[in-house]
């Protein structure tokens, strides 16, 4: 006999729910979104808070008012510690009405610093010459480019929260460390002890959902590629995602050590939800083989409501390109990249705990002719989200 989970599991692929509908009374809807408002210049975001009318906000908070989340993870959402983002983009853009939507508000965000723009004082990057985005422990022109923020409806146990920002890369046994062509390290001894393995920031955050808590897991590795033959990047991509795995793996983990000093992974049996852009397609693209498969496979994490849209699908055949030679499913597509080289991709996750009641998954990408497909352009990438059973 089929558990009741796989079941709900089945029936809410089949039936494609939609993301326009208010989840019901006991339901938990999430979500994981590239904005891609990871801008050129430190306070231009800030700047296009106080605005109230800047184009790609309004989209993002029509997109955002259309699917309703109870917790939404933005990416590439710049930290600037100065400015309340979340106040302002509350305030200014989701409180409003856009085309029709019912505005909607979070009571509760985290944010963080990352480590995108960060200077680490070393020649990360290779060209000999220390200083730049290259040499920022994340790749950044300025502190706090592409960072992370969270919203949600439901409030946080902050004194909970935990962060890995400074995690050093070599302290995951096993770590793929980055090799010249004939074996010698990229980088020296000194060098890659200190080097970080976030390229942005590993969050743990516990949320108080009234008789049960849930821990999202944050993060947005970097892209495998602009490298050389060390694949620097897609060594680093695949190592962050394998971060998650050994965090949530039951038999512990007691070499991870947070920012605060604090040893070990989550606990056995907590409901968690991995969330981001992983920046790793499961069958195409330029990232090390396996590397989401680390997350997709793993027996205690349930990956079987895989989130798709039929926007993504016609799209897909629509571009044509490099599209016509990739082996997924283009109706699981979550980015919309240059079709003459990277094409359409499935980079972006919501990945719960094994056990927890799964109600229905998808990707907001709106056809041409579905009401909304004017959103599409607000990012590369394409909102996915993930429905609970409380």
């Amino acid at each position: 006999m089929r558990c009741p989970v796989l079941i709900a599991i089945a029936l809410c692929c089949f039936a494609a729910c939609s993301p326009a509908a208010e989840p019901p009374a006991r339901q938990l809807r999430i979500a994981t979104f590239n904005a891609a408002m990871g801008l050129e210049q430190p306070g231009e975001l800030a700047a296009a808070l106080a605005r109230r009318d800047d184009p790609r906000l309004v989209q993002l908070a029509e997109v955002l008012q259309r699917v309703r989340p109870d917790i939404v993870l933005l990416n590439e959402f710049d930290h600037d510690p100065a400015v309340d983002a979340a106040a302002l983009l509350n305030d200014h853009y989701l409180d409003r009405s856009h085309n029709g939507q019912e505005p909607i508000r979070f009571a509760h965000h985290f944010r963080a610093p990352v480590n995108t723009g960060v200077d680490s004082g070393l020649d990360l990057d290779g060209d000999g010459t220390p200083g730049g985005p290259g040499d920022a422990w994340g790749f950044g022109h300025f502190p706090g480019q592409y960072g992370m923020l969270v919203l949600s409806r439901f409030a946080l146990h902050h004194d909970q929260a935990r962060t890995f920002q400074q995690f050093r890369w070599s302290a995951l046994p096993g770590a793929r460390r980055p090799l010249h062509p004939g074996g010698r390290p990229f980088y020296t001894d000194a060098t890659w002890g200190r080097l970080r393995l976030s390229s942005k920031s590993h969050w743990d955050l516990a949320f108080n959902l009234g008789d049960t808590e849930l821990h999202l897991l944050a993060f947005h590795p970097t892209p495998p590629v602009f490298d050389g033959p060390e694949d620097r990047n897609g060594r680093r991509n695949y190592d962050e995602i394998r971060f998650w795995r050994d965090y949530t793996d039951p038999a512990g983990a007691d070499f991870i050590v947070d920012d605060a000093g604090a040893a070990g992974g989550i606990g056995p049996g907590t409901a968690f939800v991995i969330a981001g852009d992983f920046n790793a397609d499961p069958a195409d693209g330029d990232g090390v083989d396996g590397a989401a498969a680390q997350l997709l496979e793993a027996p205690w994490i349930d990956a079987e409501c895989i989130p798709t849209s039929d926007g993504g699908a016609q799209a897909a055949a629509r571009q044509g390109g490099v599209n016509r030679k990739h082996r997924g499913d283009p109706a699981a597509d979550t980015a919309d990249f240059n079709d003459d080289h990277a094409g359409n991709l499935r980079l972006d996750y919501l990945l719960p705990a094994r056990g927890l009641r799964v109600l229905g998954c998808g990707v907001f990408w709106p056809t041409p002719t579905e009401d909304g497909a004017d959103l599409a352009d607000v990012s590369d990438h394409r909102l996915v989200w993930l429905d609970l059973a409380l």
